[in-house]
């Protein structure tokens, strides 16, 4: 069996002194009500072949519709979720327009066995939040790169 992974990217603003991270919420119907545990940080899936830090960019892109504006990315390190993926992550400092999120889309069967197809946004918005709500926020398989993230931060001159 083949270890799936991701790469992402964790998106970090400054504002009034105090840090706060890009986290998104998952698009569709399976998650529309669902917010705590449920967030997760821009990733997705590479291949053996694929370089995980241009997957996380590209991802980034196609997820949120915009260019990762961090010029620098410090790699936070690797969590093994839950299900067994290996999410790679790295984070830089940049701010976006959450409200001009455009998403890539996804089809699925909705309502199941309905035999109908739908598309649903992979993503269904975004939003900036102090680190004390998004480790609320953010799936628990991906917490650990917060706890990275708090460590570097902390390590900032």
């Amino acid at each position: 069996m083949t270890t799936r992974r991701s790469a992402g990217i964790v998106l970090v603003r400054v504002r009034a002194g105090t840090p706060e991270v890009l986290l998104v919420h998952p698009g569709g119907p399976l998650w529309a009500r669902k917010d705590l545990g449920a967030w997760s940080i821009p990733k997705g899936e590479y291949g053996p072949d694929d370089d995980a830090l241009e997957t996380a960019r590209r991802e980034f892109a196609e997820e949120l519709g915009a260019v990762c504006p961090a010029e620098e990315l410090v790699e936070l390190g690797t969590v093994v979720q839950p299900g067994g993926k290996h999410v790679v992550a790295w984070y830089g400092l940049g701010d976006i327009d959450t409200a001009a999120v455009d998403s890539n889309t996804f089809e699925m069967e909705w309502p199941p066995r309905s035999g109908r197809r739908q598309t649903f946004p992979e993503i269904d918005r975004a939003e900036f939040f102090p680190m004390e709500v998004a480790v609320e926020k953010i799936l628990g398989g991906q917490r650990p790169l917060l706890d990275s993230l708090a460590r570097a931060l902390v390590a900032l001159p």
